[in-house]
C-alpha cells in the first residue's frame, strides 16, 4: 500500500498548535535578555547548556521548546534568582501537551517520526531536515519555487527545527543517516552557511544514539539510484517507509515494498565511509573552507 497526500497548508509550530505561544515567547524573551547582560554570545551560553547556537536561537525566538534542565542551568549560568525554575511545572505541563503541526501532506509521517523507535534517512540532494542548522533551512526556503514569503518560511524553518526535539527524548531513538559526499560539498546558503551545517553535523553525529556515514562520489557501483527515502519504526507499528519527489510524497506501508527498501538502504551503508571516518572527512572538508 502507498498513501498519496498532495494537499499544503501553512505549518504551526508546537506552541501555536497547543496555546502555549506566550509561555514559550516569554521565557525565550527573558532568556535572551539575561544572557545578552551577562555579556554571553548564543555560541558561548549554548556551549555552557549543551546545545548549539541554532538551537539557542530557536528557544529565544519562542519556536523552540526550552527544555526544563536548560532552565535549570539558565537560572544560574544567567543570575536568573529563581525565575526559569519556577516556570518548570508550566513548562513540563506543556511539553506534555506539544503536538507538532505540519503541512496536511506531511503529517501523518510527522506523527509516525515523532513517536518512532527507529529512524534511518538516506540523502542525496541535500542535508536531511532533522540534521539541518536553523541557516541552512532558511537558505533552502528563501530558494524554494515558487517563492515563499518572509511569515511563511520563518513558520517552514519553526516547523523543521522543532522535528529535532526527537533527538532530546528519553529513551532516545536509534538514528542513522548516509549522506552522498556530494551534500556534503554543496555550498546551500554559501561559505558561512556550509561551514555551520558541517559544525552541526560534528555535533550531532558524536550523540550515543546517531551515526552519520558518508558515501564517497567515487563509488562505481551504487545499489540506489531511485532517489532519498526514509525508514521509520513507529511504536507498536511495522517499519515503514517515506519519500518525497518533486513534493509528492509517499508514505510506504507494503511490506514487500519497504523490505526492498530496507534492503537497499543494507548494502548503501556496507558501503559508504564508517561513522568515524565519515566524522574525518567532514572535519577535513571543514578545514579546508
Amino acid at each position: 500500500m502507498v498513501a498519496y497526500v498532495t494537499e499544503d497548508r501553512r505549518p504551526q509550530t508546537p506552541a501555536e498548535a497547543d496555546g502555549t505561544t506566550g509561555l514559550f515567547t516569554a521565557l525565550g524573551k527573558m532568556l535572551k535578555l539575561l544572557r545578552e547582560r551577562k555579556g554571553l554570545t548564543q555560541k558561548e551560553f549554548g556551549e555552557l547548556v549543551g546545545y548549539g547556537p541554532d538551537a539557542i536561537s530557536a528557544m529565544e525566538r519562542g519556536v523552540r521548546t526550552i527544555r526544563p534542565e536548560v532552565l535549570e542551568k539558565a537560572d544560574e549560568l544567567l543570575s536568573a534568582g529563581g525565575l526559569f525554575k519556577e516556570a518548570i511545572p508550566e513548562v513540563r505541563e506543556a511539553m506534555s501537551r506539544v503536538r507538532t503541526r505540519h503541512p496536511e501532506w506531511y503529517r501523518s509521517y510527522a506523527a509516525l517520526e515523532a513517536e518512532a523507535r527507529e529512524l534511518h534517512f538516506y540523502a542525496n540532494q541535500g542535508v536531511p531536515g532533522l540534521l539541518q542548522s536553523g541557516d541552512y533551512a532558511r537558505a533552502v526556503f528563501s530558494h524554494r519555487r515558487p517563492l515563499l514569503d518572509e511569515q511563511t518560511i520563518e513558520k517552514r524553518i519553526a516547523d523543521r527545527l522543532s522535528r529535532q526535539q526527537v533527538f532530546d527524548k528519553w529513551p532516545a531513538p536509534m538514528c542513522s543517516f548516509v549522506l552522498e559526499e556530494v551534500v556534503l560539498d554543496r555550498p546551500i546558503g554559501g561559505r558561512a552557511v556550509r561551514e555551520a551545517q558541517l559544525k552541526q553535523l560534528l555535533r550531532i553525529g558524536v550523540l550515543r544514539n546517531v551515526e552519520i556515514q558518508v558515501i564517497p562520489t567515487g563509488i562505481e557501483d551504487h545499489p540506489n539510484m531511485g532517489g532519498a527515502f526514509n525508514l521509520l519504526t513507529p511504536q507498536r507499528h511495522p517499519q515503514v517507509a517515506y519519500t518525497e519527489i518533486q513534493e509528492f510524497p509517499r508514505l510506504i506501508t507494503d511490506p514487500e515494498e519497504v523490505r526492498k527498501i530496507v534492503d537497499r538502504y543494507g548494502m548503501i551503508r556496507a558501503m559508504a565511509f564508517s561513522p568515524k571516518d565519515s566524522r574525518a572527512l567532514i572535519d577535513k572538508k571543514l578545514g579546508e573552507l
